[in-house]
């Protein structure tokens, strides 16, 4: 593996504490290649952004090449990462919990085993919108109308079987009606989501809460409710709070290709626990509302193994997977 120049390593060095710089040594690319299984917009095209971003910053790589194929819930794209890249150490894919669903109920031949865990890196909770000009106003009015006529009320998401598909299921559970009533627009990115909702094609909508943020800021939509165990937004209520016991979050991490070694799989390793470590990282993070969840290898692989578990028997819990 090629490194980048040494003033760029001791630029990274003086920002990296002493406990990953000897990790962080040999990990540091001149070329890499970002693997997005989304469209532009969404939550897993701006972490890998994020991540070219801070890294660009901190001299820990030299250059970032990207490639985005969206399509149900990631599972469109991984195959070609699978393909395509088998082997290959300077190779990161971003996923997280959307894809762990829509691998279960698309039925997928190739899921995340089929690719090689390297690190979790964040965790977001979900928010409940509407557009502005909607004549619901609150989660209450939102709820009333999802008891009434829960197909008559579309709510736009990511992709099948994902978080926000999950959310809204257990929402419906909650209320006293079968998940499988639900109206779920899935949309490939987050982009196509948030012109639904602005473009009132559809009544609500449910996502991270970053994607969404900057149209709650502008007054473009109304946060109804987020999904987290306390308020992520002292101004917003959780879903809890109001009376519905749903707690759910999305975790986004990174994987490395298919047979890759040892060496390989620790120098992707050792690149991303020296990235979590620059300060700026740290700021990004609360910039955008992420909360920290690292985790890397074996601990994240242990992780990773209990949410596809867990995930499989809440999808056939709501009817949404065999």
């Amino acid at each position: 593996m090629n490194t980048v120049n040494r003033r760029s390593i001791l630029a990274a060095a003086a920002l990296a504490p002493l406990a990953v710089r000897e990790a962080a040594a040999q990990a540091r690319f001149a070329n890499l290649n970002m693997f997005i299984p989304a469209g532009p917009g969404g939550g897993w095209d701006g972490l890998g952004r994020a991540i070219e971003q801070v890294s660009r910053q901190a001299g820990l790589i030299g250059n970032f090449q990207f490639e985005n194929v969206g399509g149900a819930g990631g599972i469109v794209g991984l195959p070609r990462f699978v393909a395509q890249r088998r082997g290959r150490g300077d190779a990161l894919m971003v996923s997280g919990s959307i894809m762990v669903g829509a691998v279960l109920t698309n039925r997928s031949p190739v899921g995340l085993s089929s690719v090689t865990p390297i690190a979790r890196m964040t965790q977001e909770v979900g928010v409940v919108v509407v557009p502005a000009q909607s004549d619901i106003r609150d989660i209450a009015g939102l709820l009333a109308a999802f008891r009434s006529n829960p197909g008559g009320t579309s709510v736009a998401g990511g992709s099948a079987g994902g978080t926000d598909h999950i959310t809204l299921g257990l929402i419906l559970r909650a209320l006293g009606r079968n998940a499988r009533e639900a109206s779920y627009v899935a949309f490939a990115g987050g982009g196509p989501a948030q012109a639904a909702i602005l473009g009132a094609q559809v009544k609500a909508g449910i996502s991270g809460y970053s994607e969404f943020a900057e149209q709650i800021r502008a007054g473009r939509m109304r946060a109804l409710a987020t999904t987290g165990e306390t308020r992520s937004d002292p101004a917003i209520p959780t879903l809890k709070e109001s009376g519905i016991d749903v707690v759910t979050a999305n975790w986004r991490g990174v994987f490395g290709a298919p047979g890759i070694n040892a060496s390989q799989k620790a120098a992707l390793t050792g690149f991303i626990t020296a990235l979590v470590e620059v300060p700026a990282w740290k700021e990004l993070m609360e910039t955008r509302g992420w909360d920290n969840a690292f985790l890397a290898g074996a601990e994240f692989e242990r992780f990773l193994a209990a949410d596809i578990t867990s995930t499989e028997t809440v999808l056939k819990e709501l009817g949404l997977a065999a």
